[in-house]
């Protein structure tokens, strides 16, 4: 069996394509089946943990750093705009049919023969290929998860979504990213709730869940020093405000986890 146990993470997005997929993967705190006909979407820095014999599956791997997009494209929200990158509320994959998943295949191979055998055109190919195949997954994304993948003018929930990965560990107060933004704390939560459903008060907790969760699995540090890593001047602060969102104590998350049944 060839397995890699042991959590890792990485500073670029990766795109997986299963045509043949077994076992399962920890992303973050969430275990996601590997299925056939299947995509995952992995952000930078996510946990990874896999728990699969690697000789079995047949898939394609695409990865990128956002320096890459940035000098494609104009917006430098984009990422942020895709809707499986920097998800912390629904599970970052898809699941299509054996011809949805061949499309998607086809894409990824064109890419890669501009990259083994590039021209003068090559990277004009790739930019408008890799532009398709993104938005085309944010679309299936989005259907599958009933969510809205408009575009909009007001780019604040976006901002917003892009400041909370930058500092979510030192600041956890949403005034503190209204201030940082210029915006009143209505207006955001208003952009944030016609974008993701969720009002940006809702998705700063929610995130900030999720790094609690990372810290007490994969940190080996204590309630206590996550506690005061987050600011929390106690640790019964950070206890309370977990065990509020997420309806379970810190001990008993932990040992949900270590059982398999989180």
């Amino acid at each position: 069996m060839h397995r890699i146990p042991a959590s890792h993470t990485s500073d670029v997005f990766e795109i997986l394509i299963f045509k043949k997929g077994n076992g399962t993967v920890w992303v973050d705190h969430q275990e996601v089946e590997v299925e056939d006909n299947s995509i995952l979407f992995f952000s930078p820095y996510q946990v990874k943990k896999w728990d699969t014999d690697f000789s079995k599956l047949d898939f394609t791997i695409i990865i990128f750093q956002e320096e890459f997009l940035n000098e494609f494209f104009a917006d430098k929200l984009f990422t942020y705009r895709l809707l499986y990158f920097y998800q912390h509320e629904y599970i970052t994959k898809l699941k299509l049919t054996d011809k949805g998943i061949q499309s998607i295949c086809n894409i990824s191979q064109e890419m890669k023969e501009e990259l083994v055998q590039p021209n003068t055109d090559s990277g004009h190919i790739i930019r408008s290929l890799i532009y398709y195949l993104l938005q085309r997954l944010n679309r299936e994304y989005a259907l599958q998860r009933g969510l809205p993948f408009h575009n909009t003018t007001n780019n604040h929930a976006y901002a917003f979504k892009k400041l909370m990965e930058q500092h979510i560990r030192k600041k956890q107060r949403i005034n503190d990213y209204c201030e940082m933004l210029g915006v009143s704390r209505i207006t955001l939560n208003k952009a944030a709730k016609k974008q993701f459903k969720q009002t940006a008060t809702e998705l700063l907790k929610q995130r900030l869940v999720t790094e609690i969760k990372n810290d007490l699995i994969y940190s080996g540090k204590s309630v206590s020093e996550i506690a005061y890593s987050f600011g929390y001047s106690e640790p019964n602060h950070l206890m309370r405000f977990f065990k509020t969102q997420t309806g379970e104590t810190t001990t008993e998350f932990i040992d949900a986890y270590q059982n398999g049944s989180t």
